[in-house]
């Protein structure tokens, strides 16, 4: 595992057409396709992914986590994700959930340490850890639920992806003007 990546590119090959010519959705991501298009539109919404999506607390996964993987898919920028978008994300998210439950081990639909970061291959020191753990979670500061835990490897893998495009010597150190950090900062949130 790699700097957080569930291992393969959603955006596809550089150049493909979208859809696929003679592209088929499997039956199971076309059942969830159907019960997540509230409205019928043969579009889903970050709302109606939200209202679709529940975290191992009981909790309908965060605002932010669903508009965070519906840009991720959405190929035209539209708001929205077609069929076609939504099964690249419905097997993305059942990617992070198999992830997450490695390190959720008593299956209490959190993950009390952030060890997790560290065996994904991250050199954080417990501090920052910390941090990350604090700000997924400002009320409880102690866990991360899985939609937490998705926006925070989507992040940090962009982040990473930034730094060591910037990292030109791949020594761990950059130095960046303050516009192309507002750049970065600005573009891994959204």
């Amino acid at each position: 595992m790699s700097y957080g990546s569930p291992g393969y590119n959603p955006y596809g090959q550089e150049g493909e057409a979208f859809p696929p010519q003679n592209a088929q959705v499997s039956p199971q991501a076309q059942q969830w396709f159907a019960m997540v298009d509230q409205d019928g539109s043969g579009e889903i919404n970050a709302s109606e992914l939200q209202a679709a999506l529940i975290n191992g607390r009981g909790e309908h996964f965060s605002e932010n986590a669903c508009k965070l993987m519906i840009s991720m898919f959405d190929k035209d920028a539209s708001g929205t994700i077609d069929i076609f978008e939504f099964e690249k994300l419905f097997n993305y998210i059942n990617e992070w959930v198999q992830l997450f439950k490695t390190y959720d081990q008593d299956s209490s639909g959190h993950i009390e340490e952030a060890q997790a970061f560290t065996q994904m291959g991250f050199r954080l020191t417990p501090n920052f850890i910390q941090f990350l753990v604090k700000k997924s979670d400002p009320q409880n500061h102690k866990e991360i639920s899985v939609d937490q835990f998705i926006v925070l490897c989507i992040q940090m893998q962009r982040f990473t992806e930034a730094f060591r495009q910037r990292d030109t010597q791949q020594n761990g150190t950059i130095t960046i003007g303050f516009e192309d950090f507002l750049t970065v900062a600005i573009g891994c949130f959204y």
